[in-house]
């Protein structure tokens, strides 16, 4: 029988570590930089939207850029690994150094067309240049996890686990930094002046998360046997799409892009219609606590549960069913949060309306989290089919796919909420007087119902949509487990073949 080569429990757990920090990274900057851009230093609705959208939609022609570089890459220590080791501590930089701007607000607020001009063009620089090095970061860890197992469940099994744990340093950073932000920023008696609170707790996440995602450089170990050969750049591209099953779900991934609006904009709706505009309140506050516990917790608990139960699923079941069950299903109470929004637009911090938009985020966290485990895993069987059938493995390649669709994703999401807060005016010093009069009394849901029921809206519709015609591609989509189960038993006879030679 031929032995199959897999992970141990340490590098499995150094592993999550090192993603968990990665994880928390990434969210530093799509939710607390983008918070701190939109709402603390108020850039312009639709320059904030540019900056993201040009960034991510350049990360994610330079990703197969990236994934060709890892799969040209040949050390003893892999063609993975190597990046890890020294990534984190560039990130940990560069994402830092994004935090340090001016005041938009104030410097339209006091005429310095110079000043506004330069802090738009430090954002969108420090932005496009942390994508970068995240890039170079990101798809060696996605990309390693097919080279430390040639077991299916293995994989499967650390994909799931991977998800969880990205999920887990995602909410980690998605509750608290808003709210530590704001708390610190009060210890500083600058209530004035925000910049000051985020701007300390920016860096204090920053330098930890990085800490940890070192651990994925220093704790793992590639066992996969590298093919030889390597590909240009021109053929890594063709390879992308000429390879039938991955381009199913690349296609699936782009149309399912508004989902991201769920992310970018949840924390801010839940911080201003919840809270005022002070997250801290849900903390101090007991009423609002069990709202936030419940609307948030709801969202992050049903992408725990679907992550979670996915291994389960697929020894079951073919990935495209399961995928294509968790994004058509979830489709529908992401739509219903905004009907119940409409019932009721300033009524939903009542208890029974916020039970339902518990279980309604409950439902849209399910498909959200279902959906990126069976993902990855689709994409490492995709990996497996082409070097069966080619015999070229392109770990590097196919899995900055996956980092295409995040970014890509991303880039739609904030395009569209861009020009959706342009048409309602939620845009620069409007949000700075917005957050004046609601630290004086003013209420979000009732004097700010045009905001209000653009954020309702986009975290409901658009990502309903995307998640419904998802689907679409993949109906199709080629490796069911019988097939896969065949490819992998052949190439892992094919591995211990090579190393016995």
């Amino acid at each position: 029988m031929a032995q199959v080569k897999t992970y141990t429990k340490k590098e499995r757990n150094m592993y999550l570590t090192g993603l968990f920090g990665q994880n928390m990274i990434y969210n530093i900057v799509a939710t607390g930089l983008y918070y701190y851009f939109q709402n603390v230093i108020c850039l312009p609705a639709i320059a904030l939207g540019w900056i993201f959208a040009i960034a991510r939609v350049w990360d994610a022609v330079n990703d197969p850029i990236m994934g060709t570089i890892v799969d040209k890459t040949r050390t003893r220590w892999g063609k993975c690994r190597p990046y890890l080791l020294f990534s984190p501590v560039i990130i940990c930089v560069i994402t830092c150094v994004a935090f340090l701007n001016g005041n938009y607000a104030a410097a339209k607020a006091g005429g310095n067309s110079t000043a506004m001009i330069l802090i738009v063009a430090w954002a969108a620089v420090s932005y496009i240049l942390w994508g970068m090095c995240y890039t170079v970061g990101d798809i060696p860890l996605w990309g390693i996890i097919s080279r430390m197992s040639e077991d299916e469940k293995d994989r499967a099994t650390l994909i799931s686990l991977a998800r969880i744990v990205a999920a887990i340093g995602a909410g980690l950073v998605v509750i608290s930094i808003i709210a530590v932000s704001q708390a610190v920023n009060g210890m500083l008696s600058k209530s004035s002046d925000a910049q000051a609170g985020f701007m300390i707790v920016g860096f204090a996440f920053t330098i930890i998360a990085s800490l940890l995602f070192q651990c994925a450089g220093l704790g793992t170990k590639e066992r996969v046997p590298v093919s030889s050969e390597t590909k240009t750049m021109k053929e890594s591209f063709a390879l992308m799409w000429n390879c039938v099953p991955f381009r199913r779900v690349l296609i699936s991934g782009i149309l399912r892009s508004p989902m991201q609006l769920m992310l970018i904009v949840a924390m801010t709706l839940f911080t201003y219609y919840y809270c005022s505009g002070d997250l801290t309140t849900a903390f101090t506050d007991v009423n609002k606590f069990v709202i936030v516990l419940i609307i948030a917790g709801g969202l992050f608990a049903g992408q725990f549960i679907a992550m979670g139960i996915c291994p389960s699923l697929l020894k079951k079941f073919d990935s495209k069913t399961v995928y294509n069950l968790f994004s058509g299903i979830s489709a529908i109470p992401m739509a219903l949060i905004f009907v119940i929004y409409l019932i009721d637009p300033t009524g939903l911090d009542k208890l029974h309306w916020v039970a339902v938009e518990g279980v309604l985020l409950l439902g849209a966290g399910a498909g959200l989290g279902g959906a990126s485990v069976c993902q990855s895993v689709m994409i490492s069987d995709c990996i497996d089919y082409e070097e069966y059938h080619h015999g070229f493995r392109p770990d590097g390649v196919f899995f900055s796919g996956q980092s295409f669709i995040t970014k890509f994703q991303a880039g739609i999401a904030s395009i569209v909420s861009a020009y959706v807060y342009a048409a309602v005016g939620y845009t620069d010093v409007n949000i700075a007087s917005m957050n004046e009069a609601l630290s004086n009394g003013a209420n979000f849901a009732k004097d700010y119902q045009n905001y209000s029921w653009a954020m309702w809206f986009l975290i409901s519709i658009p990502p309903a949509i995307g998640m419904a015609i998802s689907i679409i591609p993949t109906l199709k989509y080629e490796l069911d487990r019988k097939t896969h189960n065949k490819i992998l038993a052949e190439l892992v006879e094919k591995h211990n073949q090579e190393d016995a030679a």
